[in-house]
């Protein structure tokens, strides 16, 4: 039944004015079980009349005493029973239960801790008026899970609460619980189900001035997300992210970091059309960051020309190489350090393919400083990926850039070409004519 057909029936204020002090006096003398009897009868007779302010003062007293009584156990036993009483008003319970959360930090131990936490989740189980509640405590679980090193456990306990269908729930704090979420799945190292919920969250919140907070802690968690996943255009699109959150942009320090690593990422990716069209717009956002050697880096993969590893290697290593992607000897940090390499390659076998028709094997491969297995594995990949065209004629030691041309494209050439001459050819002679007219008119006169 919903709380607005519980019309009151009767004002039990004046009642509850006079018993509780009774009550807090027999509670005071050590007759704790009295003073609960007592205020059990005071229970049923507000709850039959309806009146919720009354009802909610005597739930709460019920908390109270027990909690100035140190009798968790007895907190408990009423909290069951209270929740569980037929037409118990709504709004009561939601203040009881809120009243018991507050006692959590008092308890004596963890083990009482836990038993006050299971019992409130039990109450607050299945019942929609409760669910922020329930959210709360179940946050509160999963830290204490967390602190005692039981990743696994606190990741599952989280993800038994789907906060994203709570109406009554805040959006900041629904947020916050989402984050918590991802959090604890890429610690358990459960990328899968990290991404899933990632997408619970509409990014377009992160546009509030008030939730940048949160917003540089999504980014983050997506960030450790795609390193894991290999994604170094994602990984690129959230630094960029980064950068644009005003706060950060107020911290040059900050913003510094955002910037560089935005550069090293979309340098690492791949190349294609996505690649190319960011590394544009990331070269427009480095200028407006003091990095001069990442904007000279990233200078280096926009312009048309070779770049020599060993070059590369002595001018921008010390620099690059003090970026947490790179540094150290982690697995990661030397696949990321060989992607650069094999980026720099890519890019010069573009740049030939871009010049040259055709070139030898021995040539190619002194202008990429690599051996010629390398060289060759280098130049499969881009033609598989269609970033190039390119033939290998082997015994010859040759490669063609220059793509071989269907007959039926040559004859249309052709036609264009004799087209396009037999059109200059008229014009020609539509002029030499127009000329002799004007200059035999000109005789004549």
């Amino acid at each position: 039944m919903d709380e607005q057909q519980h019309k009151m029936e009767k004002d039990c204020s004046a009642i509850v004015d006079a018993q509780l002090p009774q009550i807090d006096s027999l509670a005071q003398s050590g007759q704790l079980t009295k003073a609960l009897e007592q205020l059990l009868v005071l229970e049923k007779q507000t709850r039959s009349s309806a009146d919720l302010a009354s009802s909610t003062r005597v739930l709460i007293k019920f908390i109270r005493l027990t909690f100035e009584a140190k009798d968790w156990s007895l907190m408990q036993e009423y909290i069951v029973l209270l929740s569980k009483k037929h037409g118990q008003l709504k709004q009561a319970i939601t203040r009881m239960t809120q009243e018991a959360m507050q006692c959590l930090e008092q308890t004596p131990d963890m083990k009482t801790k836990l038993e006050l936490i299971d019992t409130l989740r039990t109450v607050t189980e299945g019942k929609v008026y409760l669910e922020v509640e329930r959210a709360r405590v179940t946050r509160i679980l999963a830290k204490i899970k967390e602190d005692e090193g039981n990743i696994t456990e606190a990741a599952d306990i989280m993800q038994d609460l789907q906060v994203e269908t709570f109406g009554s729930m805040e959006k900041r704090e629904k947020t916050e619980f989402i984050l918590e979420q991802i959090r604890l799945c890429l610690l358990k190292r459960d990328y899968v189900r990290a991404n899933i919920i990632s997408k619970k969250i509409n990014i377009r919140y992160f546009k509030e001035s008030e939730v940048q907070d949160l917003k540089l802690r999504y980014y983050d968690l997506m960030i450790d997300y795609s390193l894991h996943e290999n994604e170094y255009l994602s990984v690129c699109k959230h630094y960029r992210q980064i950068y644009d959150t005003p706060v950060v942009k107020a911290d040059s320090a900050q913003a510094k970091r955002a910037i560089e690593n935005a550069v090293l990422f979309v340098i690492l990716t791949p190349f294609d059309n996505e690649q190319s069209d960011l590394i544009q717009r990331v070269y427009l956002e480095a200028e407006e960051v003091d990095i001069p050697i990442y904007r000279d880096l990233l200078k280096c993969f926009i312009t048309n020309e070779l770049m020599r590893w060993p070059m590369i290697e002595q001018i921008y290593g010390p620099t690059i190489g003090k970026n947490p992607a790179l540094a150290g000897d982690s697995e990661g940090s030397r696949k990321r350090l060989k992607e650069l390499h094999n980026r720099v390659v890519e890019h010069n076998i573009r740049v030939i393919a871009k010049y040259y028709t055709r070139i030898t094997t021995k040539r190619l491969t002194q202008l990429l400083d690599l051996p010629d297995k390398d060289c060759e594995e280098f130049l499969s990949k881009l033609v598989v990926s269609k970033t190039i065209y390119a033939k290998i004629d082997r015994p010859a030691g040759i490669v063609s850039f220059a793509k071989s041309k269907h007959p039926n494209e040559v004859l249309n050439e052709w036609s264009q070409d004799i087209n396009a001459l037999l059109g200059l050819i008229e014009k020609t002679c539509h002029l030499i004519t127009k000329e002799e007219i004007i200059h035999s008119i000109t005789k004549v006169i």
